[in-house]
Parts: structure tokens; C-alpha cells; sequence
């Protein structure tokens, strides 16, 4: 018999229970026919996951505002860039340095 493949919303609705819940573990393995060994992996991966988005979760804040200020900088300039380009330019037929050619 080939192995349920469980998705990451009843992976994640499993663990929490095991998690909140006052049941054993082996309980909530034998509701949802899953091995121990299975729901511990799942739980150390998802307590991983919540570690490091608690660990890294000001680091990527900052590294987001730095971006967004990189970002509007480059906006900056090219609407400058854009309102340059917009104006007419009078071209008179005279060479470089205002002489006939």
C-alpha cells in the first residue's frame, strides 16, 4: 500500500493539535493513522520554521525597509529622468558650441 501523502494544512492542523490538545500523542497518531516518529518530525520541523521567523524576524524587517528605501531612490531618479526627456528641445541647426555647420 503506498504512503498517504498529507498536505501542509493537515500537517500543520495535526501538529497543533498535538500541540493545544490534553491527549497523548499516541492518541492523535492513532486518529490520524500516522507513526510517531512522523508527527515528532513534523512538530520539530514546524517549531523550526516558527524559531527562525522569531529569530530572523527583525533582521528581514530591516532588510525590507533598506529595499523599499533603495527602491524609491531608482523611482526617484527615473521619474526625473522621464520629466527630462518629456521637454521639447529646440534644435536651432547649429553644431556643438552654437557654430553653423
Amino acid at each position: 500500500m503506498k504512503p498517504r501523502k498529507w498536505t501542509a494544512e493537515e500537517k500543520l492542523e495535526i501538529v497543533l493539535e498535538g500541540l493545544k490538545e490534553k491527549k497523548p500523542i499516541t492518541e492523535i497518531c492513532r486518529e490520524h493513522p500516522i507513526s510517531q516518529t512522523l508527527y515528532y518530525r513534523w512538530r520539530d520541523k514546524f517549531l523550526e520554521g516558527g524559531k527562525r521567523a522569531l529569530v530572523n524576524g527583525a533582521l528581514d524587517e530591516n532588510a525590507h525597509k533598506a529595499e523599499i528605501e533603495r527602491l524609491q531612490k531608482i523611482i526617484g531618479k527615473q521619474a526625473i529622468q522621464i520629466e527630462i526627456l518629456k521637454k521639447p528641445r529646440s534644435y536651432s541647426g547649429k553644431g556643438r558650441g552654437g557654430e553653423e555647420d
